[in-house]
C-alpha cells in the first residue's frame, strides 16, 4: 500500500502535530500530504475545493435566450399517465 503514497509527502502523527500550519499550507498549495501512524498511512490532508458560483437570474435568462432544440411536450407527465391509464381500462 505504501507504493500508492510514494509520490506524496508523508509525516508521522508527531511530526504533523509539530508542523500542522506548514502542512496545511502545503496542502493548500496542492501538495498531497499523508499522515502515518506507526508507518501506516491513516489520513490524507488536502484542500477543500472552492464552492461553485451560484446561478443568477442573468444566467437563467441567457439560457432561455439561447435554448435550441425540442419543443415543449404536448402533455405534462400527469396528463400522459392519465391517458395511458384510461387506455388500459378500455
Amino acid at each position: 500500500m505504501m507504493a500508492i503514497f510514494a509520490c506524496m509527502s508523508t509525516y508521522s502523527v508527531t511530526d504533523a502535530k509539530n508542523h500542522l500550519p506548514q502542512l496545511i499550507d502545503r496542502a493548500l498549495d496542492g501538495e498531497p500530504v499523508v499522515i502515518t501512524r506507526h508507518g501506516t498511512p491513516v489520513v490524507e490532508l488536502r484542500a477543500i475545493p472552492a464552492p461553485p458560483c451560484p446561478v443568477t437570474q442573468a444566467d437563467i435568462d441567457w439560457l432561455d435566450a439561447h435554448r435550441v432544440g425540442r419543443a415543449p411536450a404536448p402533455l405534462d407527465a400527469g396528463a400522459e399517465v392519465s391517458r395511458m391509464r384510461d387506455e388500459d381500462s378500455r
